[in-house]
């Protein structure tokens, strides 16, 4: 059985996650559709020079992130393997977040 404590540390955790994920998710879509493009057919070098550090830092604070969530327990060996690979497809952070959120509601209902 779940404690109150639990149960309010686990959806604090999932909200965290899923807002990383929004984050992760976004900066990619930033980086491939706008900085890319841009330095490729407008000469705009320094649009991935920007993009790219800030995606990547996305990236590694929704890696670690994953990394707490797999080791807190209450996930699947597969959920992991999809929140992973989410992470590397352009829209998967928002597929991703979708799911979250549908855990959330799950663990915050009575």
């Amino acid at each position: 059985m779940m404690t109150s404590q639990d149960r309010a540390e686990g959806l604090s955790q999932l909200k965290r996650m899923r807002a990383v994920s929004l984050l992760e998710g976004s900066t990619l879509l930033l980086l491939v559709l706008v900085a890319m493009p841009l330095k490729h057919f407008a000469g705009v070098a320094i649009a991935t020079r920007i993009m790219g550090p800030i995606h990547g830092l996305a990236f590694l604070t929704y890696v670690w992130m994953l990394i707490q969530l797999a080791t807190g327990g209450g996930w699947s060996r597969a959920e992991i393997i999809r929140m992973t690979i989410a992470a590397l497809l352009p829209f998967g952070g928002f597929v991703n977040a979708g799911v979250l959120a549908r855990r959330e509601t799950r663990l915050a209902a009575p």
